[in-house]
């Protein structure tokens, strides 16, 4: 690992105990503001510092003039909210007053951040002690890394403690936190290389940040790609609004939170990839009060279930050459009720089902439901053909509860649709499939991959029978006599103990 990686890693584990001990009484779904905050306000405050530095250099005297930030995409940051200022009070006893008021200068400065910052330093939970630990360890350890690379250690250290509070808010995290390998796997597959990019249901804006990342390591320009969102909880819109701004993408969530179903904030975009994670199985959604609305193309979805309606939503908003990646519940692959598998057969039918991947379990922190990912196109190159990819058994336990998948699985499974879609792909048992729409029209139009990639191949096995079952029982008889033995040694044991 580089000494770059080794820096990275060791700030995010220093910032995550330093939260952890900050914590004190709150709820992980209120401390998190706290940290991320900070997190925020430490990198804009840094990459103004860096612009002033430069024009106190040039001697000009535009060191204050808001112009000069403002025409580089630079907040501008008043000085009682500048780190310097913050470092200064941290240990006074009105320091979380002192951020809080920070916070409001940085908003009123700055008209696209207003209402997104955390203001509850404040609060009487809240150990200030500790907080100017905390105030501590951001000036003492972000400097060793230089400048241009601040961007990189604080969007590392804000998406790694995304993902770890997404593991202690249990269920409540799928709210805002899709796990890094499924976003990393939705965009090596779908290589979102330029045009407009949506998320409807974009939660801390994972997607974007992957897809940032994508095209700049592959020497691509951040600026050709459009961002846009919609999330509808006010709590985690305002933390992808910071997690976008730390990453210097320019995206338009829309000017306020809300439903995407009932409020559409950008009911005119036609875009070329999207890419989301909507909520599993939502019930509530309102579906009785949607009924002739123009975007159920291929039917109305049920009342109960969402899952064919952000679908839908999505295939209404594509472009004539758009792609989807989304995440779903399994049972979308399969279901019947509710008019769920008419409505998947009229899509099928169209054409558009490119690619469905069967994903392990144990991926999210949030729910055990196993998930599959779905690719459709609108522009599909092998037309009349859908690809199965089977990817369960891929990917390692980090924990005792989760899941992740490697570089290298993610790899694999983007370069097997890779050669799909150069007509090089041949079928692995166990593994991946082309399979024609009419073979799916055979299954009742059903998408689970494992009916159609079928079981792998047992390796050959070239003892006989008889000798293999000789050596076996010969095994098993060994392990007996071993068992016997121990037993044996255990009584003798516990014999001399009551003696």
């Amino acid at each position: 690992m580089s000494d770059k990686k080794e820096i990275v890693v060791d700030i995010n584990k220093e910032i995550w105990a330093a939260a952890c001990i900050l914590r004190g009484n709150l709820d992980a779904s209120e401390y998190k503001q706290v940290v991320l905050g900070l997190i925020f306000l430490k990198y804009i405050s840094d990459k103004f510092e860096e612009k002033y530095q430069s024009l106190v250099a040039e001697g000009e005297g535009f060191e204050e003039d808001k112009d000069e930030y403002m025409s580089e995409g630079i907040y501008f940051v008043p000085i009682d909210a500048r780190w310097g200022y913050i470092s200064e009070h941290a240990h006074v006893e009105e320091i979380g007053t002192v951020i809080d008021t920070a916070m409001r200068s940085i908003e009123k400065e700055n008209k696209k951040l207003k209402d997104i910052l955390p203001k509850n330093f404040a609060r009487a939970e809240l150990d200030k002690r500790r907080l100017g630990d905390v105030v501590d360890l951001f000036t003492n350890k972000l400097p060793l890394v230089d400048s241009s690379s601040n961007k990189d250690i604080l969007g590392n250290a804000y998406q790694f403690c995304l993902s770890k509070f997404a593991e202690q808010e249990g269920k409540l995290a799928g709210e805002f936190y899709t796990p890094s390998s499924i976003v990393k796997t939705l965009v090596e597959v779908l290589e979102p290389y330029k045009g407009r990019v949506y998320d409807p249901a974009c939660g801390s804006g994972g997607m974007f940040v992957q897809s940032a990342r994508f095209i700049e390591s592959h020497s691509g320009k951040i600026n050709d790609i459009s961002v846009y969102g919609q999330e509808s909880n006010p709590t985690t819109w305002k933390l992808a609004q910071m997690n976008l701004a730390i990453r210097g993408i320019d995206a338009n969530l829309g000017e306020y939170h809300s439903d995407t179903f009932f409020n559409d904030l950008h009911k005119t975009l036609r875009a070329d990839y999207i890419l989301a994670n909507p909520p599993f199985n939502l019930s509530d959604w309102g579906g009785d009060k949607l009924q002739d609305d123009v975007r159920w193309k291929y039917g109305m979805p049920p009342s109960g279930n969402a899952n064919f309606a952000w679908l839908q939503h999505m295939i209404h908003h594509l472009s004539a050459s758009g792609q989807i990646g989304m995440v779903l519940a399994n049972g979308s692959l399969s279901s019947q009720t509710s008019g769920e598998g008419e409505i998947r057969k009229r899509i099928i039918e169209d054409d558009l089902v490119d690619c469905i991947i069967s994903m392990p379990a144990n991926l999210f922190s949030s729910t055990g439901i196993p998930v599959s990912l779905w690719f459709l196109s609108k522009s599909k190159v092998q037309k009349g053909k859908t690809l199965f990819i089977d990817a369960r058994n891929l990917g390692s336990m980090t924990t005792r509860k989760l899941r992740e998948l490697s570089d290298a699985d993610i790899s694999k499974i983007s370069e097997t649709h890779r050669l799909y879609l150069q007509g090089k792909l041949e079928n692995e048992k166990g593994f991946c499939a082309v399979v024609d729409i009419s073979d799916i029209a055979n299954q009742d139009y059903i998408l689970t991959p494992g009916r159609y990639v079928g079981i792998e191949a047992e390796a050959e096995d070239d003892e006989l029978y008889t000798d293999k079952m000789e050596r076996l029982t010969t095994e098993l008889y060994t392990m007996f006599e071993t068992s016997h033995s121990l037993e044996k040694e255990i009584k003798k044991r516990l014999g001399k103990l009551d003696a």
